[in-house]
């Protein structure tokens, strides 16, 4: 069963949001907040596999309170809920280390599909948001255009990143280079070691600006 923390400030939503998670049988919200402090303060006391947190909320805001749940606790996965379909809050997600961005009005099964993504180790972005995001990843900057993909990078890491950028879980890595998965989590570790990248979703983002992708 995938144990999630859900937070998000109004009271009606939370409720509406849990219900329809719990329509997965394996998926349940086992822990409520109100805002980004009290997230972090349940993570300290509870084990959870995902943290679902809205963007706008008081004390510490969504984007915060991400960025310190991934610090601390990097096994955990976050996905980001919200209503702005706003490319700059989509981004500041990504740098946080979220998983995943998604609107607050899309469909039930789109966000379980989202949650079990993001726990298989996918990147998901809501289409329309995807829209905004990968062109403004992909305008890069004079001195990014003349940074080549660092030579240190085997063949066969440079099919992994590939296949990162794409969005792919480490499942599916594995079955597209025949290898296992152990096999593939330790040649991410490695590539986040060369290029001193902190997480999946960096390394993803480092692929789609070297047009690796």
């Amino acid at each position: 069963m995938i144990k999630i923390l859900l937070a998000e400030d109004q009271a009606m939503v939370r409720q509406g949001l849990k219900m329809m998670i719990e329509t997965d049988e394996g998926l349940r919200v086992t822990g409520e907040a109100v805002h980004g402090r009290e997230a972090v303060e349940l993570n300290e006391r509870h084990m959870f596999d995902l943290v679902i947190l809205d963007i706008q909320m008081p004390v510490m805001n969504g984007l915060e309170a991400a960025r310190v749940i991934r610090k601390r606790w990097p096994e955990r996965k976050v996905l980001m809920l919200t209503t702005f379909n706003d490319d700059e809050y989509a981004l500041e997600a990504l740098k946080s280390g979220a998983s995943g961005y998604l609107l607050k009005d899309a469909e039930p099964e789109a966000l379980i599909r989202s949650i079990r993504s993001c726990m298989s180790g996918g990147l998901t972005l809501q289409d329309d948001v995807a829209a905004k995001v990968i062109p403004r990843l992909l305008r890069r900057t004079e001195e990014e255009e003349e940074r080549s993909i660092d030579p240190a990078i085997t063949p066969r890491e440079l099919d992994i990143l590939k296949l990162v950028g794409e969005g792919r879980s480490n499942r599916e890595i594995s079955d597209e280079l025949g290898l296992t998965v152990g096999t593939v989590k330790n040649h991410m570790s490695q590539l986040m070691d060369k290029l001193e990248l902190r997480d999946r979703t960096q390394l993803a983002i480092y692929a789609i600006r070297h047009n690796i992708v």
